[in-house]
């Protein structure tokens, strides 16, 4: 069986014994310009058993790994599938402000908290009694059970992150439902870059997308850095490029 069919049957373990799985993945935490942007989807046992998956699911892969129409093609896909109420997804992002407040890390998991909480808050996965018949009606009204779901994260685990997690280094190359996220938050950050060039003309965002291609040094070499380039990541990457003379104008 070819690799990209085994995401699905890889989903359908992850989901025993739970009502749905979620997939989080994040794009755009190695750039050095613009947001980083998570996603989270939401699939079920009948989807994960459905036409779509058994049909089309071989296309999915990691985001990296697919061509921007490729990409594109899903991503359609995914809001129909949505539309349908067949799959649920959101995205969250975590500004460059965020980025140099947090550190890359911390933002990152600040964009996936939002996804995440685009879909529950974190108090619906909580240990919760349900109450008992002598309870009030006050307490009876308040009660709302556990959500029955299963969260996979691509990545190492996430320290002092609100929701119970399952974390997969390469998840987005071995759970569809990961690969998925991956997507979405490809497709979305790479949207938001196109908006982001527009503003900010000169860097060439729509073409790399904010990371550290030649084309994006030198127009930084050449303009300095704008409102939306993080100024450690550009510090690192250039100070053994640029004469340290000349590194007060990173900092502007």
């Amino acid at each position: 069986m070819p690799k990209r069919r085994q995401l699905r049957a890889f989903d359908l373990k992850q989901i025993y014994g739970f009502a749905s799985l979620i997939g989080v993945d994040e794009a755009g935490r190695g750039a050095l310009a613009g947001p980083v942007v998570a996603a989270a989807v939401v699939v079920n046992q009948n989807f994960l058993e459905g036409r779509w998956a058994i049909g089309r699911a071989g296309r999915v892969n990691d985001s990296k790994l697919l061509t921007p129409a490729d990409r594109a093609e899903l991503f359609a896909e995914f809001e129909a599938l949505a539309a349908a109420g067949q799959i649920h997804a959101h995205h969250g992002t975590a500004d460059v402000a965020e980025i140099e407040s947090l550190n890359i890390l911390g933002a990152t998991k600040l964009a996936m908290r939002r996804a995440l909480e685009g879909i529950c808050p974190p108090s619906a996965f909580a240990s919760k009694t349900e109450p008992d018949l002598f309870a009030s009606a006050e307490e009876v009204a308040s009660f709302s059970p556990t959500i029955s779901a299963h969260i996979v994260v691509d990545g190492l685990r996430l320290r002092n992150f609100p929701y119970p997690h399952t974390p997969l280094v390469n998840g987005d190359g071995r759970s569809l439902c990961i690969a998925m996220a991956s997507i979405v938050a490809k497709v979305t950050r790479d949207r938001l870059m196109r908006e982001l060039d527009a503003k900010y003309p000169g860097y060439g965002f729509a073409a790399h997308n904010g990371y550290g291609t030649e084309e994006h040094r030198n127009a930084v070499r050449r303009l300095g850095r704008c409102p939306q380039h993080r100024e450690l990541f550009l510090r690192k990457l250039l100070a053994t490029r640029v004469d340290p003379a000349q590194m007060d104008f990173l900092a502007g």
